[in-house]
């Protein structure tokens, strides 16, 4: 039997939705998306749905801004319940 592997490979975009417009839009990570090797076309993950069907696919940011984005999407979250 031939033995399959797997390479794991980080994601080439981040998949976020939006919700409001320029400055004041939150923006909410919900998924992932790999491009295909040979090109024209794309792998997307969903961990969750747009509620207004608005997606935008975004490359990932450097390892300290991707660890600072989550307060800052908790910060903005909270002056937007307010």
């Amino acid at each position: 039997m031939a033995e399959h592997t797997r390479e794991v490979r980080q994601p080439d975009f981040n998949v976020y939705t939006l919700d409001g417009d320029g400055r004041n839009a939150f923006w909410l990570k919900i998924g992932a998306a790999w491009a295909h090797r040979e090109g024209g076309g794309f792998n997307i993950v969903l961990q969750a749905l747009p509620l207004n069907g608005r997606l935008v696919l975004r490359e990932p940011k450097a390892q300290e801004d991707a660890e600072a984005e989550p307060a800052k999407d908790v910060k903005a979250a909270s002056k937007k319940a307010a």
